[in-house]
């Protein structure tokens, strides 16, 4: 098996599909069948998808194996980072489904951001139990916007070392969440790939409207993180410099095409051969020569050069 898809489902792991069938045989059966080097990687979406609404689906989107259904936001993850539907060859390639769906949109991000923990206290199982089954190997991870919150929280609460390398995309979380991420034990040869583009900064305001910062002064991460340790990596999508220097690598990205978007660090035509080598070849591509490509935090150019919004942090009174 190449693609096994499952659920969060009240802070537990169930089969999509299949929610009375215990996840264990099946992920044991998945991961038995794996070749030594072949890659485990875990896909967590973020804010709008649910699994349990049929047009809100990310099994059918941007989870599906083949073709997704229509839609301009849709590009199937596992069929870009090299998973079929079932060759164990390729590796195995676990979807990861959970409830980020509100009534109401304009007013559930506040209400989907509080479900994140128990998010991913499921998806901190689900690495645990692979942990277990799968001493020695490395698990990577692809998260998108709110997904990639799950992610780290996931991250801090392990207790045992089963992350490679994770990419997040336009990430919905701040700073403070990396920082407790980070500082997990567990995590001392984990490597982190934050994906950034100023296109994304609405959406970063936004975000931090909605969302009260945890701490005064706290940013989202699409700014950065400051202070961060040499295998915590800021790749900015937006940067010619940056675009050039893969490019002259065989990574060729294209540009960006619009003012803001929040989606285009999937969409983005190459930005999955990007991807596919820092999972598929990790060895040629390691955290130094990435990061010596990147041309740093001067790149972001100002507003006037991009017709994007500045992004200036809201005010924060909450105490830390």
């Amino acid at each position: 098996m190449a693609l096994l898809r499952v659920n969060a489902d009240g802070g537990q792991v169930r089969l999509h599909g299949c929610p009375d069938r215990p996840i264990a045989p099946a992920l044991r059966q998945a991961l038995a069948g794996l070749p030594p080097a072949a890659p485990i990687v875990v896909l967590v979406h973020g804010y709008r998808f649910t699994p349990w609404k049929p047009a809100h689906d990310p099994h059918t989107h941007i989870f599906a194996a083949g073709a997704p259904r229509p839609c301009w936001k849709a590009r199937s993850w596992p069929a870009h980072l090299g998973f079929s539907e079932c060759d164990p060859a390729d590796g195995l390639c676990i979807a990861f489904g959970w409830d980020a769906k509100a009534p109401i949109d304009a007013l559930g991000l506040s209400a989907v951001h509080d479900r994140t923990p128990l998010v991913a206290g499921a998806l901190a199982r689900l690495l645990t139990l692979i942990a277990d089954m799968a001493p020695g190997r490395c698990v990577d991870l692809l998260a998108h916007s709110l997904g990639a919150r799950v992610t780290l929280l996931a991250m801090a609460a392990l207790r045992r070392p089963v992350i490679g390398r994770t990419i997040l995309m336009a990430a919905a979380e701040y700073r403070s969440g990396a920082r407790a991420a980070l500082a997990n034990p567990a995590l001392a040869a984990a490597e982190v790939v934050n994906v950034t583009s100023r296109e994304n900064d609405l959406f970063d305001f936004l975000f931090q409207a909605a969302i009260v910062p945890p701490r005064p002064g706290d940013v989202p991460l699409g700014q950065g993180l400051t202070g961060r340790p040499a295998r915590w990596i800021d790749l900015p999508i937006d940067c010619p410099a940056t675009l050039a220097a893969l490019a002259r690598e065989g990574m060729a990205i294209a540009p960006r095409r619009r003012r803001a978007c929040h989606w285009s660090f999937y969409l983005r035509p190459g930005i999955f051969d990007l991807y596919r080598a820092l999972i598929r070849d990790r060895g040629a591509w390691p955290a130094a020569r990435l990061r010596a490509l990147i041309a740093g935090p001067a790149c972001r150019l100002p507003a006037e050069a991009t017709d994007l919004p500045v992004f200036v942090p809201l005010p924060t009174a909450r105490a830390s």
